[in-house]
């Protein structure tokens, strides 16, 4: 049961093009967001689209497969972790953010 712990696993498009940064030591960084939809029925019988969008973060080899083969629009298959972390802005207001650690990486959809 321990490799069930953390896991989230999502489908969907991504809906902006990666921002990849290059650390020292030359290690890569990658953040994009994903679209997931899903539907349901509503009181009056009306098919509902619902989309959640979903902060993803990539460090590494699978950051390099992103920089090099995603971009907009993209549908991809992740598997990750939740990472929690907060700040706060330039008001002073404290911010919380969840983002999808990537673990895997599986792209999905037409070769472009």
């Amino acid at each position: 049961m321990n490799n069930l712990r953390n896991r989230v696993q999502l489908i969907g498009h991504v809906g902006n093009d990666p921002e990849i940064k290059t650390l020292e030591g030359g290690r890569k960084l990658a953040n994009i967001t994903l679209a997931t939809n899903d539907y349901y029925t509503n009181a009056k019988g009306e098919r509902v689209e619902q989309t959640e969008w979903h902060r993803l973060t990539a460090w590494g080899p699978t950051a390099e497969i992103i920089e090099q083969f995603v971009k907009k629009g993209k549908e991809i298959a992740i598997e990750g972790k939740l990472s929690h972390r907060s700040y706060d802005d330039k008001n002073g207001e404290k911010r919380f953010v969840t983002d999808v650690i990537i673990n895997e990486l599986v792209l999905l959809g037409k070769q472009s």
